[in-house]
């Protein structure tokens, strides 16, 4: 681009100017040899006498070389002093187009200097009787033109090297600025998520930086939740493995153990092998539902699926002395599979028993909204802290470990459905209720994506 505003900045005004010269030139030339021709335009024939005396009055200080001659090329009159042409024959390309009966004009730039040139016929009764050649050499104007030429090449070069100047000043600051962001996504690339981009102003590095930085914080985030997620996982599996390891030594080293006492061990490595594997069983639930891999749902009645969940906790809530309270509105429906409502329910429900007190009800309702299916599981137990309620959700969180773990719970139930209907493009959320207990709310759509409400 440089190259290209240079060329055409020393050469389309230069060529611009030339033209105006030139067309200077021609219209003053074409002036002086008229004046000429008008002076001379009376006489029958031209002779060295007459034309002298016929041009003894005019002026022609604007030309550098007036000649007149004859119809066959003969000079009559030259202005030139020196190497005066006077009594000659002189065949310029201009005068012999002239004699033939055209006018002529020639002008060009060399050496330093504007060589014009015009020529006309001189006409008696349509007759050519002469011919009038006026010539200019110009100097002034060529040395203005050269001035301009020299300021405009002058200007070339210092704007190339102010450009060039500046090109070097911006690329170091935007190779700087690339540095800067690469050294911080190299940082991170290589596990520094505490790294970030620090760019100042307002471009669009700066809003790439601060992009990369928010990309950061979420990869930093979701790195920090996977070690706990790990941990807790870890952990919790490590819990039940070392109740089985405890209990099998104890069977190992007592050789004189009774068979009642062995039976109860034995009792126990069956419930802490369960236990471990409602874990494994959760945990992959889990990565199933972060793969992001679901089954296609259409829209599926709840009643039936609460029905069956009902029937397999009526016994549990019995033997625990809670009521367990059902009610399902015709009409419900969610656009989920039966699996993932089965899920969701139970876990909720189960929950809502084990946390319960003896004499306690666990309610659950199923009703139709405007484009959606509203879950409630209410009860009246334990409850929940309110400073609490917005923790449940997250993988092994418990509110009372000690009581959960009792209960047999993993800390990966309430999780799992906030997952499972999240998915499902609904919304869980927990609350408190006057007199103790909790109340779960999950919204469903109840309208697949695309479909119009009839």
């Amino acid at each position: 681009m440089l190259l290209v505003v240079m060329v055409l900045m020393n050469t389309y005004p230069l060529i611009v100017s030339e033209d105006l010269v030139f067309q200077a030139k021609r219209n003053a030339l074409l002036s002086s040899a008229a004046a000429l021709n008008t002076a001379v335009s009376g006489l029958d024939a031209l002779t060295e006498e007459n034309v002298g005396a016929a041009l003894a009055g005019v002026d022609v200080a604007g030309v550098s070389r007036a000649i007149v001659s004859d119809p066959y090329g003969k000079v009559l009159y030259d202005t030139r002093e020196a190497g005066n042409a006077a009594g000659r024959y002189v065949f310029y390309n201009e005068l012999v187009e002239a004699l033939r009966g055209n006018f002529a004009l020639y002008s060009v730039y060399k050496e330093g200097a504007f060589h014009s040139s015009a020529a006309q016929p001189v006409l008696y009764r349509n007759q050519i009787i002469g011919g009038i050649y006026v010539y200019e050499y110009d100097t002034q104007q060529a040395s203005l033109l050269e001035n301009l030429s020299s300021t405009l090449l002058s200007i070339s070069i210092g704007i190339a090297v102010l450009v060039v100047m500046l090109s070097m000043i911006f690329s170091r600051q935007l190779t700087r600025r690339l540095a800067s962001l690469q050294a911080a996504m190299r940082g991170v690339r290589e596990g520094a998520y505490n790294r970030r981009a620090v760019l100042s102003g307002h471009d669009e590095f700066t809003q790439i930086a601060g992009e990369f930085n928010d990309l950061v914080d979420r990869l930093q985030e979701t790195e920090s939740a996977r070690r706990q997620f790990v941990s807790d996982a870890s952990h919790e599996l490590k819990t039940p493995l070392a109740a089985i390891r405890l209990l099998t030594d104890s069977i190992l080293q007592n050789e004189n153990m009774d068979s009642a006492t062995a039976m109860e061990f034995v009792s126990d490595i069956g419930q802490e092998a369960e236990r471990l594997s409602r874990i494994t069983e959760d945990l992959l639930r889990l990565t199933r539902l972060d793969s992001g891999v679901a089954e296609t749902a259409g829209l599926t009645e709840i009643g039936p699926v609460l029905e069956r969940v009902v029937r397999m906790l009526r016994p549990v809530a019995e033997e625990k002395g809670v009521e367990l309270l059902v009610v399902s509105i015709t009409g419900a429906a969610a656009v989920a599979t039966a699996g993932e409502l089965h899920q969701i329910i139970y876990n909720l429900a189960e929950n809502a028993i084990k946390y319960n007190r003896p004499g306690g009800y666990v309610r659950v309702r199923a009703e139709p909204a405007e484009e959606t299916a509203v879950i409630t599981v209410e009860d009246n137990g334990i409850g929940i802290p309110p400073e609490e309620l917005t923790n449940v959700f997250k993988r092994f969180y418990r509110v009372d470990k000690a009581r959960s773990r009792a209960a047999g719970g993993t800390g990966l139930g309430l999780s799992i459905v906030n997952d499972t209907v999240s998915r499902r493009g609904g919304a869980i959320r927990a609350e408190g209720v006057s007199g103790g207990g909790t109340r779960f709310i999950v919204t469903l759509p109840s309208l697949e994506r695309g479909e119009e409400e009839p």
